[in-house]
């Protein structure tokens, strides 16, 4: 029996800190989004009281203080597993391999390697998400604790301001997702998406 070129090839595998890195994004982000448009619909950014409002099928807590208490405990959820995971890849040297470098850019501008060109494109990606997420992180912290922080309020110019950066970073999140999981598909079809979990 004569085996084909996919059943000999060797299936990707992932290292167990990735995978628990990937599914605390997954439901952190989840639980993030859901409840965030639950606090979003007490006061919408947009259009005040009378604005848009989400229906309750797409909303995590029940009411503004159930959003909240959601929306707070899975952002230290997230947080906490970004620090780790920055500790891992920088003992590791990992980051060697996720973060742009001026190769990339030379790749993307006389490479002909499909490959190479995807790789490049993945990593400018990895790199662009680093200052949303923490742009995220540090309008949540001062949304969250406006007294304890009102610099923070200042910084951006208002609470209104300062709300609308924090929505917009949301969009920005799930692009980069969208982006990735592509990215991940051309790179290594569906077995290296499904490798990470």
């Amino acid at each position: 029996m004569t085996l084909t070129p996919s059943q000999t090839r060797k299936r990707p595998t992932q290292a167990i800190a990735a995978k628990i890195f990937h599914w605390c994004n997954i439901i952190s982000l989840f639980i993030m989004l859901t409840s965030g448009l639950q606090i979003y619909n007490a006061n919408p950014v947009f259009g005040g009281r009378a604005g848009l409002h989400i229906p309750p099928i797409f909303t995590l807590g029940g009411w503004l203080a159930g959003g909240r208490h959601w929306h707070f405990a899975a952002m230290w959820l997230f947080s906490l597993n970004l620090l780790w995971y920055g500790i891992y890849i920088l003992i590791t040297r990992r980051w060697r391999h996720r973060f742009v470098g001026a190769n990339d850019f030379k790749a993307l501008q006389k490479s002909h390697n499909s490959k190479r060109l995807i790789y490049a494109w993945h990593r400018i990606a990895y790199t662009a998400i680093i200052p949303i997420l923490l742009l995220a992180l540090f309008t949540g912290i001062g949304m969250y604790k406006p007294a304890q922080f009102p610099w923070i309020v200042d910084l951006f110019g208002n609470w209104q301001a300062l709300r609308i950066v924090h929505f917009a970073s949301v969009p920005m999140v799930i692009l980069f997702a969208a982006i990735h999981y592509q990215l991940g598909q051309k790179a290594g079809g569906t077995e290296l998406t499904e490798s990470m979990f």
